[in-house]
């Protein structure tokens, strides 16, 4: 009995230690920014944007539906949708890659600088970037920043004629996931 007790705890403790490998977050936020001075902001923010963490390899995959970026004016929102992004053919931007040489006990309450690899699609598009990002841990939970630009031709984003003077090309992104262990 005490055999079968003692098997029954160290399988419960495995199996724990393993789920706790993993981080998610279904409320991350991202948002962008592509306003040109002079004309009106060009912004929209998303906050329900998911991910999921490997502590153990550094994988990290990151999704966001299109259609849950939200504009400050309606009419902004409808031409992004149907004109700029297709959201109807491209429903879903995501980020598959990983954090380099990532280290979990390096992480505290004080920001530590990570390198971000991988694969960002968006508009049928897939590209290798290599960007920054920023981590903490306070009482368990993981939050992952960063904050970099795409250019809208690298993801075949046309931007028309009529009105290329107003959006910029280089479009500032800005990611904020705050990472738990997934249950």
């Amino acid at each position: 009995m005490m055999q079968k007790a003692l098997l029954f705890f160290l399988l419960l403790t495995g199996i724990i230690a393993v789920g706790q490998s993993k981080y998610m977050t279904k409320t991350g936020s991202m948002s962008f920014e592509a306003s040109q001075p002079t004309f009106e902001p060009i912004e929209a923010s998303h906050t329900a944007v998911s991910a999921l963490l490997n502590v153990e390899t550094g994988e990290l995959a990151v999704l966001a539906l299109v259609r849950g970026f939200r504009f400050p004016l309606a009419l902004m929102e409808e031409h992004f949708n149907e004109n700029y992004i297709e959201s109807h053919k491209y429903p879903k931007t995501s980020f598959k890659g990983s954090i380099l040489n990532f280290d979990p006990n390096a992480l505290s309450n004080q920001p530590l600088t990570v390198q971000l690899t991988g694969e960002l699609s968006m508009h049928g598009v897939t590209n290798t970037i290599n960007v920054e990002g920023r981590m903490t841990k306070i009482d368990g939970l993981i939050t992952l920043e960063s904050s970099f630009a795409v250019k809208t031709y690298d993801y075949a984003i046309e931007i028309p004629s009529l009105v290329r003077k107003q959006i910029d090309e280089n479009v500032q992104i800005e990611v904020s996931l705050p990472l738990q262990p997934k249950q």
